[in-house]
Order: C-alpha cells, then structure tokens, then sequence
C-alpha cells in the first residue's frame, strides 16, 4: 500500500465513525491561516485520545505540546463537569491561536489552563497527580518529558507519547536524527522504569508512517 492509500483508508474510517464537527475544522482552518506546521493529530487520532481519556475516567489531563488547541480539544471534550487540562505550549503564537479555537469549541480559562513557555519549565511548577498525559511536544526531549509526567503521576494514570516511530527510524540504533535518538532514549526509559507498564503501536494513514506510546502507572 501506498501514503495515498494510507490517506483514503483514514478518510474512510473518518467517514464512517465520526460525525461532522465544524468546530474542530475550523480550529484546523485557523492554525493553516495562522501559519501553524500541519502537525495536529489526525481526527481518528484525536478522536481516540477522547475515547482513551474517557476510558481512564480521567478528570485531570496534562497535554505537552498544544500547538493550536486540536487535539486539546479532543481531550476537554473528555472531562467531566468540574474537571481540568493543562496544557504546555512553547510558541506564544501557537497559544493564542489555541486559546481562541478553544474558546470557541466552549472551554475557557475554568476549564483549560494553557501554559505558555518551556514545558520542562513549566512541568515542576504544576501540581498533580493528573489521571491521563499526553505527550505531542519536541522529540529530542520525550525521555524528559516521560520522567517530568511521571512525577506528576498517580497509580493508574494513563501516559500516551505520540511520534515515536519516526516513519521506522526508531528502529536504527545508528540514526544522527535527534528526533529519532529522543524517541530511542525514551524507550530506554520505558523499559528500564518499574513504575510504568507500555507498550508501543506503529500506525498508517493521512499522517504517514508513526506510531504512539500506551503506558499506565503501576
């Protein structure tokens, strides 16, 4: 199969499974105006980070890397009344547009707490346990990131890394890609901690050839 394939498969599914949702393309609309990277998850993506959170019964989530708010949105849509998500973004151009798109999907500032600055920063100031985490920020810092989310972690939180196959590169131990060394460096993480329990899924479709990191807190 081929990246196009790939692409009208993921088309299908979305298709098929999810309901149109005008508030959700136009915060992907507003962050392409914006001049934001097309990296936001896909909505079948977005859409399982919801479903994961919902599973996890999660009232307090942490997402690490906002970008415009895409898939923030996903998982505010998860919480229940009452609950809260905190969200690191580095670029303060990203946040603005993030904090406008969510504004419109419904959440305001009771509701999502954007962060703006280095999220390895801004992760020791938080106070925790937050019951699910994201992980969608700079590669090259994902074992950092791990270790922060950890800390604020309880027995049962969910921890989801997204990118970490890196369209196969994960697999070379000889790789100079710093993305790819920051995913390898985190799976040594992964294997070496007693307290988390992973697994990792490598995906294909409309964003290519990746894949995410599943692991619950013992």
């Amino acid at each position: 199969m081929t990246d196009n394939n790939w692409a009208e498969v993921d088309d299908y599914l979305n298709g098929a499974l999810l309901a149109p949702d005008p508030v959700l393309d136009d915060a992907l609309a507003d962050s392409t105006a914006a001049g934001l990277p097309p990296i936001a998850v896909a909505p079948n993506q977005g859409k399982l980070l919801n479903l994961l959170a919902r599973l996890a019964g999660a009232r307090t989530i942490l997402e690490i890397g906002t970008l415009g708010g895409y898939s923030t949105i996903w998982l505010a849509r998860a919480l229940p009344a009452g609950g809260k998500l905190v969200t690191c973004e580095y670029d303060p151009k990203h946040a603005e547009v993030a904090k406008a798109n969510l504004a419109r999907a419904g959440f305001g500032d009771d509701v999502v707490d954007i962060r703006v600055g280095a999220a390895l920063d801004t992760l020791p100031s938080l106070a925790g346990p937050f019951d699910f985490v994201f992980i969608d920020a700079d590669k090259a810092n994902l074992a950092n990131y791990v270790r922060a989310s950890l800390e604020l972690s309880r027995p049962g939180t969910t921890i989801v890394v997204d990118n970490v196959v890196r369209q196969g590169g994960v697999a070379d131990p000889a790789s100079t890609d710093p993305n790819v060394r920051g995913a390898r460096e985190m799976f040594d993480v992964l294997a070496a901690e007693p307290r988390l329990d992973a697994t990792a899924v490598q995906t294909v479709g409309a964003k290519g050839h990746d894949g995410f990191v599943l692991a619950l807190v013992r």
